[in-house]
């Protein structure tokens, strides 16, 4: 009977042993299950509208553009970046509404569509647009420009701004009117369009407001 109940309680301790293993094993399983993912590098680049953050080239659903329609959209990026950039220096250094205003419009304007020219640059199956130009483009300051716009505030800042958009704008119009001429892509050159009603009105606005003719 000894012999019985050693046999008993060795079943006993083999059988506890069993369910604390595998109790073990589902702890392990279950903390890799909830454990938090592996941090990344966080990039400016994500903020812009309509970024593809690994910037590779997607895999094409359409092919009703041509070089041209690839180019406007690629420049046009960060043409609208910077004009956005200008837009947000407006509240805190203007104390004039009608400006305010008119920089809210082009922010409210161009962050949309800076979010369609990635749209339709990733359904070309083309990299992923960059908001900083490696090179000059029509209208667009210079790195010591948008310095003396930061640092100046009040009506110097205001008609600094104005000038500065107005040069801004005139180079968006140039590169519209040629998607225009030279694109074949429908919903591109519907964008140059509405770039260029929009942007000519804003430039006779400003241009008002600068007391010019």
């Amino acid at each position: 009977m000894f012999t019985s109940r050693i046999r008993m309680l060795s079943s006993a301790a083999l059988a506890a042993a069993a369910l604390l293993v595998a109790g073990c094993g589902n702890d392990d399983s279950g903390s890799s299950n909830t454990s938090a993912p592996a941090s990344s590098s966080h990039s400016p680049m994500a903020d812009m509208p309509g970024m593809n953050h690994t910037g590779a080239p997607s895999t094409a659903t359409r092919t009703d553009y041509n070089d041209a329609d690839v180019s406007f959209l690629t420049m046009m990026y960060p043409h609208h970046a910077q004009a956005v950039e200008m837009a947000k220096l407006v509240p805190g250094r203007s104390q004039n509404q009608e400006l305010i205003t008119l920089a809210a419009n082009v922010e409210k304007a161009q962050a949309p569509e800076m979010e369609q020219f990635a749209a339709l640059l990733h359904s070309f199956g083309k990299p992923a647009p960059q908001a900083t130009m490696n090179h000059p483009m029509d209208g667009v300051m210079t790195p010591e420009q948008m310095t003396q716009l930061r640092d100046a505030s009040g009506a110097d800042f205001d008609r600094m701004w104005l000038q500065m958009m107005i040069a801004h704008h005139q180079g968006a119009v140039d590169m519209a009117n040629t998607e225009i001429a030279d694109g074949t892509n429908a919903d591109a050159k519907a964008l140059a369009h509405n770039i260029l009603t929009a942007q000519q009105a804003e430039i006779q606005q400003m241009r008002g407001m600068l007391g010019q003719n």
